[in-house]
């Protein structure tokens, strides 16, 4: 009964100049506030308006000794952790689980397929990093033979020998294609594409004609194995019915598929958009359900997001920041022609156009051919790179051969940007946007703009002109004024 009627002293963790103090609280008690005025071991603050103590087990073992008889002394939040607030907020989504159908197998060792030419013949180079499971087993197939001469593994180059193989290392090693080995059989890249997936009781393929009515119609590879990618999680994420049920969906079972989607809040909206393309492809175009009106699928609004730019002086930075020649040319490929990181490696010997000072670009994207800036500057380290790395057919070429691959531009920026010691989120692509951004400031007419970048709308090239600084340095702002 007399704890019950004491008066309660809560200590609390007070932060002041980097140190730890105790900051008392209690209810206005005057047993309290006349032993506190009798301590020494507290002392009022007149900036945190309480009484404090330094924070120590001798302290807080006193104050317990001090106030024994009078008040309770409570530590319950003494240590309690900080609360941390996180920057941007917090989403409440839905959480659904039903949008990661797909689960993926264990990481697997990797064999790297290229095209070989021995005894005369086109054949297929395995190429692996030495595994004695991969070994025994691509020994003992019936597709593989060893080549004395190159001292590799290797196959034929038909869809067949390629299927038996795929059987034969299945759940053994994954197989990767280098990106000088082009194949249209879309049977063996539908395998390629699903061989990291687990194919537990119920898993649905992507339909074939699906994928070969995108190749027909000369879709690119990427569209196509992106479009693959969607619809198969389109109809995994319903595996609880057979196809047959899925090819029967109306428009409100789209949508719903969609909407729960969204309401993840784990996918974009480029995504989800993607998503319904797929989809609406498949229904439309394979299913040829053409009365069914998917005009009317709901799309998330897209957000109007500005692109980042670079500065000149932080462009320059990032151009100076490697000593490697190859590197530099590239970068400066970027940003002098304005070129996307799949257009540098795309280029040929041949498309340096030097006598009339243009670049030409093959089969950009929407598989649109242009010509582009080549800048003095860019010429001359083309040169210099040109006598010292000596490419064969493509302008930039692996360390063995072949084209040099995206993945490797992305290093080399994303290296020379930490060199720069830039803190900007900033991607490869960023080099184009800057590039576009620095000819406005130049009063370069917007049309010729959209020719050099290959945009088939001028709204498109019209979003820089949201992002330079050209003209807005007469602009007074009315604050300035007052």
């Amino acid at each position: 009964m007399l704890y019950r009627n004491m008066p309660v002293l809560y200590l609390n963790t007070l932060e002041h100049k980097g140190k730890q103090f105790i900051r008392l609280w209690y209810k206005p008690d005057y047993r309290i506030n006349k032993k506190l005025k009798e301590s020494d071991l507290v002392k009022y603050s007149k900036t945190y308006k309480c009484f404090v103590a330094h924070k120590s087990p001798e302290a807080i073992e006193l104050l317990h000794r001090h106030f024994q008889g009078v008040a309770l002394v409570d530590v319950r939040y003494l240590n309690r952790l900080k609360r941390l607030r996180p920057a941007l907020g917090a989403v409440v989504t839905s959480g659904s689980p039903r949008f990661e159908p797909l689960g993926k197998l264990p990481e697997l060792p990797v064999m790297r397929l290229q095209p070989l030419e021995h005894e005369g013949k086109i054949c297929i180079q395995i190429s692996f990093p030495f595994n004695e499971h991969i070994y025994k087993v691509l020994k003992h197939s019936d597709c593989c033979r060893w080549l004395e001469g190159p001292r590799c593994f290797a196959i034929g180059s038909s869809s067949g020998d390629l299927h038996q193989m795929l059987d034969q290392v299945q759940g053994t090693a994954l197989v990767w294609l280098c990106n000088t080995l082009k194949i249209n059989d879309m049977s063996v890249m539908r395998r390629l594409w699903e061989q990291t997936y687990v194919k537990a009781e119920g898993y649905i393929t992507c339909p074939l004609p699906y994928l070969e009515k995108l190749f027909l119609l000369n879709y690119s590879l990427n569209t196509i194995r992106t479009y693959h990618s969607l619809l198969l999680r389109f109809i995994n994420g319903h595996k609880s019915v057979v196809l047959e049920q899925i090819n029967a969906f109306s428009v409100e079972e789209i949508n719903a598929y969609h909407r729960q989607m969204v309401q993840a809040g784990t996918y974009s909206y480029s995504f989800v958009n993607q998503s319904i393309n797929a989809v609406k492809f498949y229904f439309h175009r394979i299913l040829g359900r053409h009365t069914m009106d998917l005009s009317h699928v709901e799309r998330p609004e897209k957000a109007d997001r500005l692109p980042t730019v670079l500065s000149r002086q932080e462009v320059g930075r990032i151009l100076s920041a490697t000593e490697n020649l190859k590197h530099r040319c590239l970068l400066q490929l970027l940003y002098a022609g304005g070129l996307r990181i799949g257009e540098v490696i795309n280029l040929r010997l041949t498309d340096v156009q030097s006598d009339r000072n243009l670049l030409l670009i093959r089969g950009g994207k929407g598989k649109k051919d242009r010509t582009t800036l080549l800048s003095q500057r860019l010429l001359e380290s083309l040169r210099a790179y040109y006598k010292e790395y000596r490419p064969k057919v493509w302008l930039f070429e692996g360390q063995y051969g072949g084209q040099y691959t995206t993945d490797s531009i992305r290093n080399v920026f994303r290296d020379c940007v930490k060199k720069a010691g830039l803190q900007k989120k900033v991607t490869p692509h960023s080099l184009r946007h800057s590039f576009a951004t620095h000819l406005l400031e130049q009063v370069t007419n917007l049309r010729y703009i959209q020719s050099l970048l290959g945009h088939k709308s001028s709204k498109t090239t019209e979003i820089y002109t949201h992002i330079t600084s050209h003209g807005l340095e007469s602009i007074i702002s009315p604050l300035d004024n007052l």
